[in-house]
């Protein structure tokens, strides 16, 4: 079997591709599996589950969504949601109302710092409904100020810097409960995203998050090292947990990550999507 990718964004959220299109890279990849997972959003499932009749790999529907956790975000992963599930849909909303609101004092911040751009124009760049600080990046770029998204987020939109705004998030054990009572299996995204977060920062986490009914960890990523990456699948032997892992592909919206292989080392193995299944067939996610 081929190698698996449980971490993909369409243009639904903050991805450049369309479902379908994801789904076309994955055939040619070669991929067994792949779930969408767009930022707060299940808009792209429908175009995503029907469209994967047309190859030979698992479509695995899902979401990421943010939770606040001691002021900061961690992000949450749902796999093999029912994309229809009302309570789900509602939390989701309540995030993008959430959302719409910090676009707002962005576009404000932006143009005090002397940024010509407005909500119009970030409205215009989205194609999907759940719209981030990555679409005021692209314009940002577009438009000369900076030369590559991620240099936006460094020097303006990230967390302690003169554009960034916080936004509330919902609590853990709400998002939790509700992946399960859509029928999904939650997972800790991308657990050491920062150079400042280490064993002890994960298992800190983890204290808490399984008590919520966490089924799993993100253990393989296309920034992890090595080193993290064993890491991480020794924890999540030590406490039970699924592992899951993706690339985060964004498309032209994150130059150089590739889907399936990430920044070219990434490489998921289909025994992972074995062992999830397995976790979900035992009732690992109830």
């Amino acid at each position: 079997m081929g190698n698996i990718d449980l971490h993909v964004h369409s243009n639904a959220s903050d991805g450049s591709c369309t479902p379908a299109e994801l789904l076309k890279i994955a055939s040619e990849k070669q991929l067994a599996a792949i779930a969408l997972t767009d930022h707060d959003t299940v808009s792209g499932i429908e175009e995503f589950l029907r469209e994967s009749a047309r190859y030979d790999l698992d479509a695995v529907p899902g979401l990421e969504v943010s939770v606040l956790y001691k002021d900061s975000a961690i992000h949450i992963t749902g796999l093999f949601i029912d994309h229809k599930n009302q309570p789900l849909m509602e939390l989701l909303g309540e995030v993008r109302e959430n959302r719409d609101k910090r676009n707002e004092l962005i576009i404000g911040k932006l143009q005090e710092l002397g940024y010509e751009i407005t909500l119009d124009e970030v409205l215009g760049v989205a194609s999907g409904e759940s719209i981030g600080r990555p679409h005021f990046a692209k314009i940002l770029v577009e438009k000369g100020y900076f030369s590559y998204p991620q240099e936006v987020f460094d020097k303006c939109l990230k967390k302690g810097m003169s554009g960034y705004c916080p936004r509330m998030l919902p609590d853990p054990e709400r998002a939790i409960k509700l992946i399960h009572e859509a029928g999904g299996m939650a997972f800790w995204a991308h657990p050491v995203h920062r150079a400042d977060e280490n064993l002890s920062y994960v298992e800190s986490v983890l204290n808490v998050f399984i008590k919520l009914g966490l089924d799993g960890i993100e253990a393989y990523y296309s920034t992890f090292t090595r080193e993290q990456q064993e890491m991480l699948l020794r924890v999540a032997e030590k406490y039970n947990l699924a592992v899951s892992g993706g690339s985060d592909f964004h498309g032209e919206n994150m130059p150089g990550v590739e889907m399936g292989s990430g920044f070219g080392g990434l490489a998921v193995p289909f025994s992972i999507y074995g062992g999830i299944l397995g976790k979900r067939k035992t009732g690992h996610s109830t």
